[in-house]
């Protein structure tokens, strides 16, 4: 066989997040997932990571679809800026769709897209590829993993799963079919990394919702509560100990509600008649009938619990007395944030519950023993370990051979990387063009790399306007330089500074008078390397300097 059987991921591959992973047989390509990432630090201003869809744009013609796993951001959040720049179809399961078609219709893309729904254990059919869907256990509705059959052989997608005996609803998931194909042969192993740190099993959702129970117990006091809005499973547990304990329900966040909406719709939660409430009128009930569910469990400034927290909120603010429960883990990177609404909360008297002090929270990916049922069921000839940093890939990758996967047979790639399967061997062989886009404010202007790094300039060192004046007759000197300074110095406060960088600009023109009246950029230019040499001399520092020169 001439063809080879390529895999390339767009994302998902050390690192968090940003999950897309391109299958390509001849002209034929597969999509799975779309997701986006969240910033670092020291990316200011960015709101969201997306990967770069170059490869996809430039080979549209070959792509049959994109699959999706499940709704989670970090596996549909892309999906907006990309499909503006391909029209694809998209195929995924009646909750993700949803969700999907939220994003699309907010950003005007709805009507051009096809979407398609599917359920676990149907099989889709995409040129030289043919995907069954099957069902597995995640922290939201309607996760599938992907069996993907190819010219060269079957390979397991695994997206995020979890092994959970007692989920909160639907079935386990499906080990049988897994066992089935592993039977039969299984090419490749695509796995989930994100929690192969832990040993042992994960804790099943179910267990949440006894704590919850135990939390709504004998409550006297008004009870909000902060999960992931497209933790569907844990709405549902809120949900019902709410019922149970004779409480209205209001929602607050605008994806809490989106999601609640189309999750009711699909009937994928269930809330009795009469429970949910308008949020303009809860607080015409005593606080024992009220549960307040809302966005904000990752401390986000714009979302609805830190309004509360710091009273910007227009219906809800926060009371002596309030129970509130943070029922979310931290994604790396937002402990800060969460910590900053966590110290608001207590100062203004509410009681919080979060997770350094109760287990309100379970993982929805699976621990070392689960993945390595899953090796044991699946017996792939290779694997691939995916959806992790390079310390889960390799420890993933150890696992494997435990589980007696040859390490020649083992692939730990990069993003980018084409590995490429042959008849009896698995390369990586050559890289296409991809890499992070940094989506700034609505993402209609991506944040290049010398944006960012100015952004970092600014930050780190401050600024300096230098403006002068000079004759448009002779090139002299109208009056002194103007020095304008932000996030340097405190100009009252260092005139003898002040009084130099005058000096140092006076002393630059007075040494290149030719180019006064001729070449404007090399006098620019020349102010700029004489300031800046001076302020290292002088501070340690290098604050961006901005020269401006005008004519009068």
């Amino acid at each position: 066989m001439s063809e080879k059987l390529k895999i390339i991921a767009l994302g998902g591959l050390n690192e968090i997040g940003k999950n897309l992973t391109v299958y390509q047989f001849g002209d034929d390509i597969l999509v799975v997932d779309c997701g986006l990432g969240f910033p670092d630090d020291d990316m200011y201003g960015v709101d969201i990571v997306i990967p770069d869809a170059t490869y996809l744009v430039e080979n549209q013609a070959k792509i049959r679809a994109i699959v999706l796993t499940h709704g989670h951001e970090d596996h549909i959040g892309a999906l907006p800026y990309i499909m503006r720049d391909i029209n694809v179809p998209i195929y995924a399961t009646p909750l993700t769709a949803g969700l999907v078609r939220n994003k699309l219709d907010e950003h005007g893309l709805l009507e051009k897209t096809k979407i398609e729904v599917r359920r676990p254990g149907d099989f889709i059919r995409l040129g030289n590829f043919r995907v069954e869907l099957i069902h597995v256990n995640h922290s939201i509705h309607d996760t599938v993993m992907l069996a993907i059959r190819t010219p060269q052989g079957i390979v397991i997608h695994t997206g995020d799963f979890k092994i959970d005996t007692t989920p909160v609803s639907g079935a386990m998931m499906n080990l049988t079919r897994l066992g089935e194909l592993g039977n039969k042969g299984v090419l490749a192993l695509l796995s989930d990394s994100t929690n192969v740190e832990k040993p042992g099993y994960s804790t099943s959702e179910r267990k949440i919702g006894e704590r919850f129970d135990e939390l709504f117990n004998g409550c006297t006091k008004r009870i909000i509560v902060t999960t992931f809005a497209s933790n569907v499973h844990r709405v549902q547990q809120v949900i019902d100990c709410a019922a149970k304990y004779g409480r209205r329900v209001a929602i607050s966040g605008r994806s809490m509600e989106n999601t609640l909406r189309v999750a009711t719709e699909l009937k994928c939660v269930k809330i009795p008649e009469g429970l949910l409430m308008d949020l303009s009128k809860i607080n015409n009930l005593p606080p024992d009938k009220v549960v307040i569910i809302t966005t904000g469990s990752q401390g986000e400034p714009t979302s609805a619990l830190h309004r509360m927290a710091f009273s910007d909120h227009r219906q809800i603010e926060i009371q002596t007395g309030d129970r509130v429960i943070i029922s979310a883990s931290a994604v790396p990177g937002n402990e800060k944030t969460i910590s900053r609404v966590i110290d608001e909360l207590f100062r203004r008297g509410a009681e919080v519950i979060y997770d350094k002090v109760s287990e309100l929270h379970v993982s929805g990916h699976a621990y070392q023993e689960e993945l390595k049922i899953l090796m044991a069921l699946v017996k792939p000839k290779y694997f691939i370990p995916v959806h992790g940093e390079q310390r889960h890939l390799r420890i993933h990758a150890k696992l494997a051979e435990q589980m007696g996967i040859k390490s020649s047979n083992i692939v730990i790639a990069d993003v980018g990387q084409i590995i490429e399967f042959s008849s009896k061997r698995i390369d990586i062989n050559g890289t296409v063009h991809s890499g992070k886009v940094l989506v700034d404010g609505i993402g209609d202007f991506d944040v290049t790399s010398v944006v960012l790094r100015d952004r970092k300039h600014l930050a780190q060192d401050g600024m300096i306007v230098v403006i002068i004046n000079l004759s448009s007759e002779d090139g002299s000197l109208i009056s002194e330089p103007d020095i304008i300074t932000r996030g340097f110095v405190y100009v009252k406060e260092s005139e003898d500074l002040m009084h130099e960088l005058k000096n140092v600009v006076l002393d630059t023109l007075d040494n290149n008078v030719e180019y006064k009246l001729t070449d404007r950029s090399s006098l620019k230019r020349a102010i700029r390397t004489d300031l800046a040499e001076f302020l290292f001399r002088k501070t340690k520092r290098k604050p961006m300097i901005l020269t401006t020169v005008t004519e009068i």
